[in-house]
Parts: structure tokens; C-alpha cells; sequence
């Protein structure tokens, strides 16, 4: 995707946007639902901010990724849930209000991880001559691209509920729009190589898929999480914002690699149809007894 207004107005305003439409979803509530779900917020989050960047290193380095594809693979890993994982929860029969509070919770603590894991697969995969710092002064675009936008949609809902619920549809519609365009974006850019591409991450990005959903679901319930909550956490770590991640990666404001987006992309496309399947099989098992609404 060539650096121009693009990717130097268009991506950073529609990212901004994406985050909007967040927001739009979220409440103060959904950050003091932690303190009413510790154990399975802790769990989420241990599994998203620990586990997911290990496995998807190993698996980066297991397959053999160029520099750069590793590189936006394990920014992908680095990347919160999202609307698309509470969609594919609500359809699969879990806790959507776990996972509503671990985008919010997520959300915050993406400002610290991303950059932090971001640098250290560049000085990794890329080595100490091409790293891209992510210090002070990115941390602080990645704040105003994500979290302003978040804050100013939540300001919306709690005002104005009924106009914020309104918005909801068209700026959903309109990430999805965004998302399609940037992708299209990066195959354009690469679209001599795409071929190659598809089966150099293809294979890693559908494994990390699979394997992180697996994680997200099976160990709540090895240690006698709620189903809905295994369900929840599943999708939450499995079902990736690769908007994010792909403008991320394309926006010369912070990465400017359009190599790094196709990863994020290709996996974008795969995570539909495995969360699908995931979604209908662990909805089809037996449902657990009700809890009470304070479990953790």
C-alpha cells in the first residue's frame, strides 16, 4: 500500500473510527464486571497477554516466517478481540459480558503490551539494525489512535444511549468496509507475491488460530471455569482485531510495512470459518448448571 494519503490520513481516521465503534459498545460497568469475574478475567487476560505471544513465537520460528510475516504474526498475537469475538460468543452460546469486559480490559492494556511485544519480534525476526522503536513518542500515537476514539465513544454512550446504539450498525458496517479495503490494500501491494505469501503463513496462521482458540477454551475448563466462560475466553483470544493489527502494520505513522499486514489479513479471513465450527460445536455440547451471576 504506497504511502500517501492513504495511508497517511485514510488509515489512521478509519482505525480511529474502528475504535469509535467500540466504544460505542462499552460502559463503565464493563470494566467493574472484572471485580465480579476475577478468576475468569484474570484467565483471559493471562492467556491473551502471556500464553498467545509464546505460541505464536514458537510457532513463527517453528515454520520458518520470513522476518517480516513473523514480525505482523506476532503483532497479530499482540492485538485485542473485539465486536467480531462477542458476535461469534453470543451465536455460540457464551458469557458475551465476559467478553465485553475483556475487550475493555484488553484494550487499556494493549497500549503497554502491543509496543513491547511489537519491538522485541522486530529486534528478533528483523535484528537490532532494523528495529522500529515503539518508545514514548509511539505509545503516545497508539494512544491517540486507540484509546481517544475508544473514551469519545464510551462519552457517547453513557450521554446519549439511544444515539450511540444508532451508530452502532453504520460503524460496524463501516469496519467492515475498512477492513475489506485495507486488505485489498496490501494484496494489491504485494499482490505479485500474495501467492507465495498465502503458503508461506497460511499454514502458521491457521494453526495459531486453532491452537489459540483450544487454549482459550480448554484451560477455563481445566480448572472449573463455567462453560459459557471457557466459550467466551475461547473466542475473546482466538477471534483477533485484525483491523487493528493490519492498520498497525500499514500506517506509516507507526509500522509502514504493508509485508507486516499480510499475516494479520490472511488470518482475518480464516478465523470466520474456524471460529464458525468452533462456535457450533461447543455450542451442540450439554449446557453447565446455572451460576450465579457473581461467579468468578
Amino acid at each position: 500500500m504506497e504511502s500517501g494519503i492513504l495511508t497517511a490520513v485514510l488509515l489512521p481516521a478509519a482505525l480511529g473510527i474502528i475504535m469509535l465503534g467500540l466504544g460505542l459498545t462499552l460502559t463503565v460497568e464493563d470494566f467493574k464486571r472484572v471485580v465480579q469475574f476475577p478468576k475468569a478475567v484474570f484467565v483471559g487476560l493471562f492467556c491473551q497477554m502471556l500464553i498467545l505471544p509464546v505460541v505464536c513465537f514458537g510457532i513463527a520460528k517453528g515454520f520458518g516466517l520470513p522476518p517480516e510475516l513473523a514480525v505482523g504474526l506476532m503483532l497479530l498475537s499482540a492485538s485485542p478481540g473485539g465486536a467480531t469475538a462477542n458476535l461469534f460468543s453470543h451465536l455460540a452460546h457464551g458469557d458475551v459480558a465476559l467478553n465485553i469486559t475483556l475487550t475493555a480490559v484488553n484494550t487499556l492494556l494493549t497500549l503497554l503490551t502491543l509496543p513491547f511485544i511489537v519491538n522485541f519480534s522486530l529486534l528478533e525476526f528483523m535484528g537490532q539494525g532494523k528495529v522500529i522503536p515503539l518508545q514514548f513518542g509511539k505509545v503516545i500515537q497508539v494512544f491517540a489512535i486507540i484509546l481517544v476514539p475508544v473514551g469519545i465513544g464510551m462519552a457517547i454512550r453513557a450521554k446519549n444511549s439511544a444515539f450511540a446504539k444508532k451508530l452502532e450498525r453504520p460503524v460496524r458496517i463501516l469496519s467492515a468496509v475498512v477492513l475489506v479495503l485495507v486488505i485489498a490494500g496490501a494484496v494489491i501491494k504485494e499482490h505479485a507475491r500474495i501467492v507465495e505469501f498465502f503458503r508461506a503463513v497460511g499454514l502458521a496462521a491457521l494453526t495459531f488460530n486453532v491452537i489459540s482458540m483450544a487454549i482459550g477454551y480448554f484451560l477455563p475448563l481445566a480448572i472449573k471455569l463455567p462453560r459459557r466462560q471457557a466459550i467466551a475466553i475461547g473466542m475473546e483470544i482466538g477471534v483477533h482485531n485484525g483491523t487493528l493489527a493490519i492498520a498497525i502494520a500499514s500506517s506509516p505513522l507507526l509500522l509502514n510495512n504493508s509485508m507486516m499486514a499480510i499475516p494479520p489479513a490472511i488470518y482475518s479471513l480464516i478465523m470466520f470459518v474456524t471460529a464458525g465450527i468452533f462456535g457450533f460445536i461447543v455450542s451442540r455440547k450439554k449446557e453447565d448448571a446455572p451460576v450465579p451471576s457473581t461467579a468468578s
